[in-house]
C-alpha cells in the first residue's frame, strides 16, 4: 500500500460510521460529542478516553462505536461542531454594511468562541494540528474563507485580483492573535479585539498604501 491508499485508509477509519438522520440518533451523537466536550475541560488529554466519553454521555460503549470508530473520529467531529458555529457568526458579523464595524464583529467573534470554553478550545486546537495531516480541508473553513473573500472584493486596495489572497492571510492572522489571546485570556472582553483589529487594519492599510502606489 503506497502512502497515498495509506492516507485514504485513515481518513476512512476516522469518518463518523453512519449519519444520525432520526431525532433519537441525532440526540445520541450529541450527547457524545458535548461529553467529549467535558471530559477535555474536565481530564484533559490524559483522561480523554471512549470510555470515560461514553460514560459522560450517559451511553453505553458500544453505541459511542456506532457512530464513531475511534476517538480521533468523535474529536474530529467535535472540530467540527465548534467550527461551524463560528463561521455562523463570522458570516453574520461579515454581512454589515459599515466594513469597518463587519471587520470589528468578525474580529469579536473569534475570540468569543475562542474564549467561551477556553480549555475545549485549547486542547482542539493541539488536536487539529496533530490531525491536520491525516482529515480533509475542513468544509467550514472553506465557507468563511469564501464569505470573507466576498467582503474583501469591495475594500480599498484588496479587490477581486487580491481577494483571495488577502482572505486567506487574514485567516490565519486572526486565527493566530485570538490563539494567542486565548492561551493567557479566560474571559473575552472588548478590550480584547483591540490590538487585533490593530494588526489586521495596519495589515489591510499597507495593502492599500501599495496599491496606490
Amino acid at each position: 500500500m503506497n502512502n497515498s491508499q495509506s492516507k485514504k485508509a485513515v481518513v476512512r477509519r476516522l469518518a463518523p460510521r453512519k449519519t444520525p438522520s432520526q431525532p433519537r440518533s441525532a440526540h445520541t451523537v450529541g450527547a457524545i460529542l458535548e461529553g467529549a466536550a467535558h471530559i477535555l475541560e474536565l481530564h484533559g488529554l490524559e483522561g480523554y478516553t471512549t470510555n470515560a466519553i461514553a460514560a459522560r454521555a450517559g451511553v453505553s460503549i458500544g453505541s459511542l462505536y456506532q457512530y464513531f470508530p475511534t476517538k480521533d473520529a468523535v474529536t474530529i467531529a467535535l472540530i467540527e461542531r465548534e467550527s461551524a458555529a463560528l463561521v455562523r457568526a463570522a458570516a453574520d458579523a461579515l454581512q454589515g454594511e459599515n466594513q469597518g464595524r463587519a471587520l470589528r464583529a468578525l474580529i469579536e467573534a473569534g475570540i468569543y468562541y475562542q474564549l467561551r470554553r477556553p480549555m475545549l478550545a485549547k486542547l482542539l486546537d493541539v488536536e487539529q494540528g496533530r490531525l491536520a495531516p491525516l482529515i480533509p480541508g475542513s468544509a467550514h473553513a472553506l465557507a468563511l474563507h469564501a464569505a470573507l473573500t466576498t467582503f474583501l472584493v469591495d475594500y480599498p486596495g484588496v479587490g477581486a485580483a487580491r481577494a483571495t489572497r488577502t482572505a486567506s492571510e487574514l485567516m490565519a492572522l486572526i486565527s493566530a492573535l485570538t490563539d494567542a489571546a486565548g492561551r493567557v485570556e479566560t474571559q473575552a472582553t472588548p478590550a480584547l479585539a483591540d490590538p487585533i483589529e490593530g494588526a489586521v487594519l495596519g495589515y489591510l492599510n499597507a495593502l492599500s498604501r501599495n496599491a496606490g502606489a
